[in-house]
């Protein structure tokens, strides 16, 4: 450049600020950033050994609570089922066999059961029990004396009598009979069946 512009000498004037000054800016920012995560590292021990209140200490607060068992419902129903001497049984032939009622009800009292009435079924059954026999009784049976009564003689169905007053339970024998379950598996189906069943709990905790 010529003329009153023009420049002499060996130094030019600078147009951008000095490279240390963007230096030092990097190296303040990175340290900032890296005391930022030390912080936040040392507020994460910090929760972990002394609880922090969080969902995680919490979840180990609970893990330590006393654990109770209780029976579970079918349990305390397989333990609260009557004996064969608690159960009244009425024996009726509703088939066109005769004998069947009474030799049934000897055996059924050779086996336990207290035995009610005998004889012919009455006229809404006689001669309409297709099956092995049909045992009938209270609603308060449905769940108690007739799964008792069903273990001499498994094929019968089970039917609740919301009218029936009492705890006799009725088995009537039905076409398709030919005998009670052989005491051997008569016996141990009842086992079976009233045997507490301790596997069958659940488990509850408290603090």
């Amino acid at each position: 450049m010529g003329g009153q512009y023009r420049i002499t000498g060996d130094k030019y004037p600078r147009m951008r600020p000095p490279r240390r000054r963007g230096r030092l800016v990097l190296v303040v920012t990175g340290s900032v950033v890296v005391i930022g995560v030390l912080s936040w590292g040392t507020l994460q021990l910090v929760d972990v050994f002394t609880g922090g209140g969080d969902s995680a200490s919490a979840a180990g607060t609970k893990a330590g609570c006393a654990t109770k068992a209780s029976p579970s419902p079918s349990a305390a129903a397989a333990v609260a089922l009557p004996k064969p001497g608690a159960v009244t049984v009425n024996v009726l032939n509703a088939t066109t066999r005769s004998g069947l009622a009474k030799k049934t009800a000897d055996e059924l009292k050779k086996r336990g059961f207290r035995i009610g009435e005998v004889g012919n079924a009455p006229k809404q059954w006689d001669k309409k029990v297709k099956g092995t026999g049909l045992l009938i009784g209270p609603t308060s049976a449905l769940n108690t004396a007739l799964p008792v009564l069903a273990t001499q003689l498994p094929g019968a169905e089970r039917s609740a009598d919301r009218a029936r007053k009492g705890v006799a339970v009725d088995l009537i024998i039905g076409n398709g009979f030919k005998e009670l379950a052989k005491k051997p598996a008569a016996d141990r189906a009842l086992a079976t069946l009233t045997a507490p069943q301790s596997a069958s709990t659940d488990t509850k905790k408290s603090c």
